[in-house]
């Protein structure tokens, strides 16, 4: 398991993003829903039109992203 971490950390980043989405792509989901998710979906949008303020704007959410990539 090391040498395989040791091996995968070695690569470009492009390459390891491609590795991570197939290792995570082969693993069953953790959470199960009977609907997909949908009502957790619904209960967000409805969460974000009561109290648009709590939701996050694109500008701040790519701000957010760059600062985690430094």
């Amino acid at each position: 398991m090391t040498e395989v971490e040791k091996l995968a950390l070695d690569l470009p980043e492009s390459e390891r993003a491609i590795l991570a989405a197939y290792v995570l792509g082969s693993l069953p989901p953790i959470l199960h829903d009977e609907d997909e998710g949908m009502a957790e979906a619904l209960r967000r949008d409805s969460d974000l039109d009561a109290e648009p303020s709590s939701g996050m704007s694109l500008e701040h959410l790519d701000q957010a992203i760059q600062r985690r990539r430094c």
